[in-house]
């Protein structure tokens, strides 16, 4: 299932440094991270389900992938968003 519209603008406005701003790193992530929680529990409630266990494995991949980035350029931000989302690191 797809994240809903007024998901995603409470996300949006959240993490975005400016309004209606969907391609920043930090709203990515947040966005990517809502949906990975979304699969896992599906996957707890469907172990079998093999074809969302490996979307799943490519939506961490490619927050890792966002979160090193951000990491790299924004040190500030990257603290903020790992502490906002709860994230280990």
């Amino acid at each position: 299932m797809a994240l809903t519209k007024n998901k995603t603008r409470e996300i949006t406005e959240k993490f975005s440094p400016k309004p209606n701003d969907t391609g920043s790193t930090s709203v990515q992530v947040a966005l990517l991270t809502e949906r990975i929680q979304y699969l896992a529990r599906h996957q707890t409630a469907n172990p079998k389900d093999h074809a969302s266990k490996r979307g799943l494995a490519s939506l961490v991949s490619q927050r890792k992938s966002l979160l090193s980035y951000l990491e790299r350029n924004n040190r500030e931000e990257y603290k903020k968003v790992i502490k906002a989302l709860g994230l280990r690191k």
